[in-house]
């Protein structure tokens, strides 16, 4: 196969759900920048509605609007239908009959919630993805200020994702460190937090997940999903990975990848693993 440099993105939101541009915005962006290939991933519905995700009704609207793009542009770049799914509990995750039987080209399994409580309601969720502020009030309130708490909660529920299954690509995969490392008493390298992390990544590299590294606060802040420290870990597992920006907006559909490819290649990898003419395949870094 041809060596394939051109960049892609398989992780942007757009106004069906938080996103602030068009789907057809993130199209003319990514041929301005001589991409290969651009997906579109839309926060799920959920059970409850929230600011941020797609609401049920909007999926059909969604599903022809980003066919229509690809039926526009086809022959100029690669445009793929997915979806961000989020994990809640054995009865609300990206395996379930509704899911299932959308017609995505690939769905990306994520966590943003810890259920706290039954019924799945938002105010029953434990959000870890807010502010700081949100985020600590609630370590203190539903886990006696204990961040310990709160991660194992979080990777116990990661593990339950990964054995049930319904997805390509595992999503920020320790999204739990991004607010957690503000909080006292966090330890990245503390055998608390790395051997759960580490015990998630072999389970992912049994079920043959697709692992994204998450660029989104890449050049602001220095931070990826998973942390920068886990990439050689994951090559030691074999586990497939591909780069996604994670934007919100189409000025950020590039974001961080660029540099993100070269520490790859410097800790060993020599592919990502992409969708190219609709089949996964290993994509060499040029």
């Amino acid at each position: 196969m041809e060596e394939c440099i051109q960049p892609s993105n398989f992780h942007c939101h757009c106004t069906f759900c938080d996103g602030h541009g068009r789907p057809e915005d993130y199209v003319e962006t990514a041929l301005a920048q001589h991409f290969r290939a651009c997906g579109f991933s839309s926060h799920s519905p959920l059970p409850f509605e929230t600011s941020w995700n797609m609401s049920a009704g909007h999926m059909p609207e969604y599903i022809l609007e980003i066919n229509r793009l690809k039926e526009k542009y086809s022959g100029r770049t690669e445009i793929y239908l997915g979806l961000e799914i989020d994990y809640l509990d054995e009865t609300y995750n990206a395996s379930i009959p509704f899911f299932q039987s959308l017609p995505l080209d690939y769905r990306i399994g994520s966590l943003h919630f810890l259920p706290w409580q039954r019924p799945l309601t938002e105010e029953n969720m434990t959000c870890i993805d807010g502010s700081f502020d949100l985020f600590a009030g609630l370590v203190k309130e539903r886990y006696g200020g204990d961040v310990r708490r709160i991660t194992k909660h979080f990777f116990d529920t990661s593990m339950q994702m990964a054995e049930a299954g319904g997805f390509d690509i595992v999503g920020h995969a320790d999204k739990i460190y991004m607010n957690g490392c503000l909080y006292p008493g966090f330890d990245l390298p503390a055998d608390w937090y790395r051997k759960p992390f580490e015990d998630y990544l072999c389970l992912i590299a049994e079920k043959g997940y697709v692992m994204e590294i998450n660029t989104k606060h890449f050049l602001r802040k220095g931070q990826t999903c998973p942390s920068l420290n886990a990439l050689k870990r994951l090559h030691r597992l074999r586990i497939p990975v591909m780069v996604n920006s994670d934007c919100h907006i189409p000025a950020r559909l590039n974001d961080g990848r660029n540099e993100i490819l070269v520490l790859l290649r410097e800790t060993g990898f020599r592919t990502t693993r992409e969708l190219v003419s609709g089949t996964w395949q290993d994509v060499p870094i040029g």
